[in-house]
């Protein structure tokens, strides 16, 4: 599964096409998909991906995410397919993140059905915080190979979460 824009559009620093490996997500129900779909769209829609180190390219790049042995790969090209580096990251740090996450956002659909403002308000805000950890986990795993700014790391955030709905 692809999401892209054209390429063309020139922006540096940042990614402009996200494959899934097929082999390492499975498919699902047409509603997790579905989510997976708009992850990888808000995604590329904006982001701020800045490869560090030496000899790194500014971008724009593609990226092709997997999952090998507990591990989130991250296969970095530019444009032309060419590889700039492959970055992995460990999964089950995110994992009570992630599960307290599905749980706060189960409550606050519940929450929706019958309870006031001021109790979806409060629901929310914890669904937020856990949203901005698991966030700032990313972020600080990821930092010694790429800089994202919190609205990426975020989005990556949901697209990891995505990946680990059953169905």
């Amino acid at each position: 599964m692809t999401s892209q824009d054209d390429g063309t559009s020139g922006r540096p620093r940042s990614i402009v096409k996200i494959a899934l490996d097929e082999r390492s997500f499975l498919r699902r129900r047409p509603e997790v998909e579905h989510e997976r779909e708009v992850a990888l769209f808000d995604l590329l829609e904006e982001n701020t991906f800045i490869l560090k180190g030496e000899g790194a390219l500014p971008g724009p790049y593609h990226l092709k995410l997997g999952l090998s042995e507990d591990r989130l790969v991250f296969d970095v090209s530019d444009t032309k397919e060419t590889p700039c580096r492959q970055i992995t990251m460990p999964v089950k740090p995110f994992r009570m993140v992630i599960k307290d996450y599905f749980l706060v956002c189960e409550s606050y659909f519940d929450a929706i059905k019958a309870s006031s403002p001021s109790q979806i308000e409060a629901i929310d805000m914890g669904r937020r915080g856990l949203h901005n950890e698991g966030a700032q986990m990313l972020r600080e795993r990821l930092a010694a190979d790429v800089d994202l700014d919190q609205i990426t790391a975020r989005r990556f955030f949901t697209l990891l979460c995505v990946l680990h709905m059953r169905g």
